[in-house]
């Protein structure tokens, strides 16, 4: 027999009150969450506790549904490699959610596993009721109210895991304060990351807008939008993994110049292992093609040669976010 489940998380403010769930029918499933916290937490404890929930059958293949590829690769390609560095990257920082990693490395010991990874807020059931559940644990750690954790998988199983959670929550909080997760974009090619890491990622879905004014907020709207881009050229902006997935629209993407269509959460995750270079940004264009709306056309200036590149920056609520990029390499 095959178990299949849908896990997911969900953080109001990322960090902020954060919540998780997995979820296998409206029957058995089970959420849970923490006052402060992020959404990879909240992805990687829903896998944790249904390894934890599921321990009483040893048998069974577990077939783990996740919109979140951060979660995939770290438990399918990254830990090994992880575990043998002391769980340091390879630039030698150390590991961001490190003690929920642990735990779900001794939870897969005698496991069979798959992952699939699905596309969030795509209509998929599990993942949608997986996702709900997630939301509405944060949304009650947000208003203070008791969180619906749900029947679980069978007696006794889920004792453990809400025992565990919260030191492990709190180790993992404290790992992301320590060690903020780095990110770069790569310059005039492709302004985030490498083509070869991810195929089709959906990550970081559930960050919220941010509360820091937008620079000059007296301005224009174009003058703010090309503050903001400028600013994402910055290699320190690039290494703020929190910055970058706020001026980052939710449905960002980017044509590269080998004709790939990058999702935004594939940038932010090929930023962990490419810091990049600083880029200069001479302005060609700032024009507005709405009250909600503006167009950047610029050249971009690295040491390697530069690219003509446009932006299409849309206002979502208080913030400026980039909603889709693409730049060419100039003859």
């Amino acid at each position: 027999m095959t178990i299949t489940a849908a896990a997911d998380g969900s953080a109001l403010g990322n960090p902020g009150p954060a919540g998780w769930a997995w979820y296998v029918n409206d029957d058995c499933w089970r959420a849970g969450g923490w006052p402060h916290g992020t959404n990879n937490m909240g992805e990687l404890m829903a896998v944790l506790d249904l390894f934890r929930c599921t321990a009483h059958l040893p048998a069974e293949d577990l077939h783990i549904l996740c919109d979140s590829q951060y979660v995939i690769n770290s438990v399918t390609k990254w830990m090994p490699g992880w575990k043998r560095k002391g769980w340091r990257k390879s630039d030698g920082k150390p590991v961001m959610n490190v003690e929920l990693l642990k735990e779900i490395d001794q939870a897969l010991v005698g496991r069979k596993y798959k992952f699939e990874w699905v596309r969030g807020h795509a209509g998929h059931d599990l993942n949608e009721a997986a996702d709900d559940r997630a939301r509405a644990a944060a949304t009650a750690y947000q208003q203070g109210v008791a969180v619906r954790q749900g029947p679980g998988f069978g007696a006794g199983a889920a004792a453990p895991a809400a025992q565990a959670a919260p030191a492990a929550a709190q180790a993992a909080t404290a790992a992301a304060q320590a060690a903020p997760e780095a990110a770069a974009l790569s310059g005039q090619h492709e302004l985030f990351g490498a083509p070869t890491l991810f195929d089709e990622p959906d990550l970081f879905s559930e960050l919220d807008e941010d509360t820091t004014p937008a620079p000059g907020t007296d301005a224009s709207p174009e003058a703010i939008v090309e503050a903001l881009e400028r600013e994402l050229l910055l290699p320190e902006t690039r290494a703020d993994l929190g910055r970058t997935g706020v001026l980052l629209h939710p449905d960002f993407t980017e044509i590269g110049s080998s004709g790939r269509i990058w999702t935004r959460d594939a940038i932010m995750m090929s930023l962990e292992e490419n810091p990049g270079a600083p880029a200069e940004l001479e302005l060609l264009g700032a024009d507005r093609l709405g009250e909600q709306t503006v167009l950047l056309t610029y050249r971009s200036h690295v040491r390697s040669g530069t690219a003509l590149c446009s932006s299409l920056w849309v206002r979502d609520g208080a913030q400026w976010r980039l909603r889709f990029r693409q730049g060419t390499p100039e003859a």
